[in-house]
């Protein structure tokens, strides 16, 4: 299938930009069904804001199953038993 350039605006900035062949058939041979919405620059911005979230606050728990300490990535309740990855993983295999 021969792929022709088209013209797409931008859903961030509104500028025009074009949508290669060359890019088009890239897109198909992936699978990629849309069009891309961003220009390349504002693509590029957003891959780079991506990059630059802050790590996720972790907080550290002692296992309510084997006494161990670990870290998890949600603020624990008291009310709920609080499990390492090792005890979690049984847990779940067990379907408690």
């Amino acid at each position: 299938m021969a792929f022709a350039d088209k013209t797409l605006t931008c859903r961030e900035c509104g500028a025009d930009f074009t949508f290669t062949a060359g890019e088009q058939d890239f897109y198909q041979s992936r699978g990629l069904m849309n069009e891309p919405a961003r220009c390349p620059a504002c693509r590029a911005a957003k891959r780079r804001n991506q990059a630059s979230k802050p790590e996720r606050e972790m907080f550290d728990i002692t296992c309510d199953n084997c006494g161990s300490a670990a870290q998890v990535p949600f603020q624990p309740m008291t009310d709920r038993p609080v499990y390492c990855n090792d005890c979690f993983a049984k847990t779940r295999r067990e379907g408690r």
